[in-house]
């Protein structure tokens, strides 16, 4: 089997990466990057302290919290958690938010 592409030669590894996660539907590798390495921006100094984002999966930012409290709260802002998210990466990354429990070791 052999790939066409519109141009000769190696490509960038980013390029590919995009292309695969568009076609499977799922935000750019930059908007992710940028929601990962600026969550404190996203939800703010004192909740990133208490939460984390972890992945994103069918459509879902994953955010892992570290108890039972937080997951509540984090549920109730997650529109405002995806709008802050998305301002910032320039492109929606997720349509929920999906909280999970894993007290810090």
């Amino acid at each position: 089997m052999r790939w066409e592409t519109d141009r000769p030669g190696p490509r960038r590894l980013t390029d590919g990466l995009a292309s695969v996660a568009r076609s499977l539907g799922a935000p750019a590798p930059e908007a992710l990057a940028v929601v990962f390495a600026r969550w404190a921006e996203v939800v703010g100094p004192s909740l990133a302290g208490r939460c984390r984002p972890h992945a994103v999966r069918s459509g879902s930012l994953v955010v892992v919290v570290d108890e039972p409290g937080m997951a509540t709260e984090v549920r109730f802002l997650g529109s405002a958690i995806l709008a802050r998210a998305a301002a910032l990466a320039g492109a929606p990354v997720a349509e929920r938010v999906e909280v999970r429990v894993r007290p810090p070791r």
